[in-house]
Parts: structure tokens; sequence; C-alpha cells
């Protein structure tokens, strides 16, 4: 974004933040123009790699370190062509490094290993026939002391064989010497050395979470001053499955502690990457378990848990979004968190954008998360004047759909959605006297708590969150809500006119 529009955008964020000071009035949403575009196939060419800046983001990882939030991810690139990177000088598959000072504008660092550990090549070649080990998967950042410690892991695809390994560093841009190997997996073990995410709790004692559906997904302790299993040769317990392992894909877990809630908070994604993947949680009173879901459902039962937060949508004026899942967790320096995903842009789902989305709690000590990607919006209180006017909304339901897969993920040539996969949005009007479109549904709200209540779908939704954010499908500051429906769906709501 160039300096003039940024400083624009700020005044402008000023302007809205003053008149949530004062008297209640109507708002209206205000045009402004997105910080950046989705298609970026202009910039997809190898040498352009420095235009990556929330382009071809996969499996991200983020934490503020120093002054900038860090983020790692997958080196998953659209259109990739190894051999134009080798000619130009451009070091694919080996994390790639962004930093950002606002969690809107971020710039591309480069790569941060200049190889892949040969260790690991060895490991999963030499028990996988010759094959994987061709980049670097799903990186994991934590600091500890004054150093940095970098989680990565090395597979084959559709196999078990695997390694999760450490590297550290003074500095979060490297250099990173290798640390050696966490936890190493084959086909003969129950469990898959993928996605690690790493939490310490309360007590002092560290945990790592991993795995895929090969078996699950399983936590191990570890040992804080190493960095390594607490134990030589651990792999851990059980904490997440689901009842196909070879059908219904589970992976990605993600922990954060909320230390308001007291509670641990896991997420997992559901389902093919490029399609209707999607994000569940679970919580917990202990970093390693168990875990239950919304209805009480322990996540390693083998029923499909609730809340779902994400899944493939579309509002109105844009294409659409698939593959919203697998996603990193942070909080910002005043105590806010975010989630941050990959979100892949439909129809052909294959450009891999940078979605950042505010995370708030319910009532109930649910998380939920935007139904718009953060674009540095400032707080704002409303009143119920404010929310008089058109919105769209849209209800994140679980997929239908049965697909043909193999290792969890879609059969070539199927990386399009159907039209049954799509949760899509539908007008509702909020009119004065509380009532809604037909004339016979209602709504309500508590401006103190900037809680929203209406009847929808002849249900009745309670406790959605309201504030502002960026409407990205028609470039305008605007109003959003979300929150979750009766049985752990989420509700997602924008206000267009």
């Amino acid at each position: 974004m160039r300096k003039s529009l940024q400083s624009l955008f700020a005044a402008f964020c000023v302007l809205m933040w003053l008149s949530g000071c004062g008297a209640a009035s109507s708002f209206s949403p205000t045009p402004f123009p997105n910080p950046w575009a989705d298609d970026y196939a202009s910039f997809s060419t190898m040498e352009n790699y420095r235009s990556w800046g929330t382009y071809n983001v996969h499996d991200p990882s983020c934490r503020k370190l120093g002054d900038y939030y860090y983020m790692y991810s997958t080196d998953a690139i659209y259109r990739e062509n190894r051999k134009e990177a080798e000619e130009k000088g451009v070091p694919l598959g080996y994390i790639q490094v962004r930093r950002s000072k606002d969690l809107v504008n971020w710039e591309f660092r480069g790569w941060a290993f200049p190889e892949i550990p040969q260790e690991a090549v060895e490991w999963v070649r030499s028990h996988a026939g010759g094959e994987g080990a061709t980049n670097i998967w799903a990186p994991y950042i934590i600091p500890f002391g004054d150093n940095y410690r970098l989680y990565y892991c090395v597979s084959a695809f559709g196999r078990k064989t695997s390694y999760i390994g450490l590297a550290e560093s003074v500095s979060p841009e490297g250099p990173w010497t290798q640390a050696g190997c966490v936890v190493k997996t084959d086909e003969t073990t129950a469990m898959n050395a993928i996605d690690p995410s790493v939490v310490a709790g309360t007590d002092g004692k560290w945990w790592m979470h991993y795995g895929s559906f090969f078996g699950g997904l399983y936590c191990v302790e570890l040992n804080p001053l190493t960095g390594f299993p607490a134990i030589e040769g651990d792999k851990g317990h059980l904490i997440a499955r689901r009842a196909n392992y070879r059908k219904d894909n589970l992976e990605a877990p993600e922990i954060i502690y909320n230390a308001d809630l007291k509670q641990y908070y896991l997420f997992v994604s559901y389902d093919p990457l490029m399609t209707t993947y999607n994000v569940r949680v679970g919580r917990s009173d202990k970093p390693e378990g168990p875990f239950t879901d919304f209805r009480g459902k322990e996540l390693k039962d083998t029923t499909n848990n609730f809340p779902i937060l994400t899944a493939p949508y579309r509002f109105q004026n844009h294409q659409g979004w698939a593959g919203t899942a697998h996603c990193g967790m942070l909080t910002s320096d005043k105590g806010e968190y975010f989630m941050v995903h990959q979100g892949r842009l439909s129809p052909q789902n294959l450009m891999m954008d940078l979605h950042v989305r505010q995370v708030f709690f319910t009532e109930e000590g649910w998380p939920v998360v935007s139904p718009q990607r953060y674009a540095g919006s400032k707080p704002q209180k409303f009143s119920e004047a404010d929310l008089l006017g058109e919105w769209e909304v849209l209800r994140v339901r679980e997929p239908l759909y049965e697909r043909r897969l193999e290792a969890g993920q879609i059969l070539w040539g199927e990386g399009e959605l159907k039209n049954e996969e799509w949760n899509l949005s539908c007008t509702v009007s909020f009119k004065k006297g509380n009532k809604t479109t037909d004339e016979k549904g209602y709504w309500n709200f508590t401006e103190e708590k900037q809680l929203l209540s209406f009847t929808f779908d002849g249900e009745e939704l309670k406790g959605l969150i309201i504030f502002a954010g960026h409407d990205w499908e028609n470039e305008k500051e605007t109003i959003l809500f979300t929150g979750l429906d009766s049985r752990g769906r989420s509700v997602w709501g924008k206000r267009i006119k």
C-alpha cells in the first residue's frame, strides 16, 4: 500500500473511532479500498517472490517477536517452477518467512533454511522407497529465553514416514542451527510426525501437539530446556481422532492458552486442504487434555466435533474462498486474538492468500472468528441505531458432499467446489421496531455488551458479537458480527447498506 493511502486510512480510522465516542447516530458503510488484491497471477513467476507478502501462504505460524509479527509457512507456491527458480537463484522449499508491524502489510523476507536438513531427508527417503522430502512443511515458532525455536516437518505425501525437527537461532530471521530430531515416524507407528504446535503450560511444562489422519493427533511432553521430548523416544498420547482415518481428514493442531478463561484451546483442521478444509476447536483446563467440544464430547472420541469456525464461503460480489483452514493463532500487543490461515481463491482453488481474522470469545467461552479478513479497522462502539439497514448473513456449516479421497485429500481434477459445498450469504434487514425482513422476526441489541440477537431460519441466534471491520467484497468499512448457533456452527454477518 502506498504511504499516501496508509495515511488516508489512518486518518479514516481516527474519524471512525471518534464517531463511536459521541452520541448514537445511524451508521453507513464507508467506501475504502482493500489493502491488496486477491488475484496474484501477475506476481506468480519465481523472480517476483519479493511481492509475495500476502501470497503463497500455506500452513502459517505467526507470533509477535520484537518489533514485528513474524510468520513462517510451508513453501507451497502457485505455479511453482523449480527450473525457473534454479535459473534465477530462488531457493524454493525451505520455509517462507514474512514480517509485519500491523498484521495487514506483509514483507516477504525469503526462506529460513538454505536446504532441507540432511538427517530428515535420509530418514524419509530411506523409509519411503526413496520418495518424499522435497520441501519443508508446517513450521512452528516459539521463543525460549533470548533464543527462538523453529519446529518443522519433512514427510512423504500419503505416508506416515515423517520427521519433526528443531532449529534454533538468536534472531527470528536466522541463521538457524539444526538441533536435531524431535519425533520421527514410519509405517510401523500409529501416528504421523507432522504439523507441530507447542504450548507452555501454567506449571512451566511444555507440550507439543502434532499428527494427522494417520492415527489421529497426539500430544507429547517436552523438556523446556532442550525443546525435545522429556522422555527420549516418547511419541505421546492420543488427543483427537475421527472415525474413518482413510477418508475423513484430520490434521494441523494448533494449541493456545486463554489466561482470562483459564482454558487451553485446541484448533484442528478437517477435510481436504484444497476444497472443504475447515477449522474445529475443543478446549481443556490442561494443555495435555483431554479436550472436549461444544457438546461435551471428547476430541479423541470418533464423533465429528464442534464448534466449526471456518469453512468454504462466498459473500456476494466475490468468487469465494475454499481451503480456509490449517490455522495459526497469535495475540497482539493489546491482548487481541487473531487467527491466520490460507484461503484458496475460487473457482480453481490454486492461489493461496493469507487470511488474518480477529478472534473473539463468546459468553460461553468459545472462540469465534471474524467473517472478514483483518484490514486494520479500529475498535468502535455501536448503538442500536447503527445496526438499522441491510445485512448479509452467512451460516458456516460442515460439508456434506461425499468425495472420493486419497490420503485424506481430493483426487486430481476434483479441486473445484460443488454447488452444495458452498456456504452462501443471504440478505436480512434490521428495521425500526426491532423487526427483521419478513416483519415476523425480531432483533435485539445489548449496547453495553455489544451483543446482537435475532431470529433467522426459524432459530433464535443469541450472543452474536458486534464489532467494526472491513468489507473486502465491497471495499468498505462497516459493522460485522460473529457467533455460534445452538449447534456450534458459526454465524457471520456484515452490514452492507
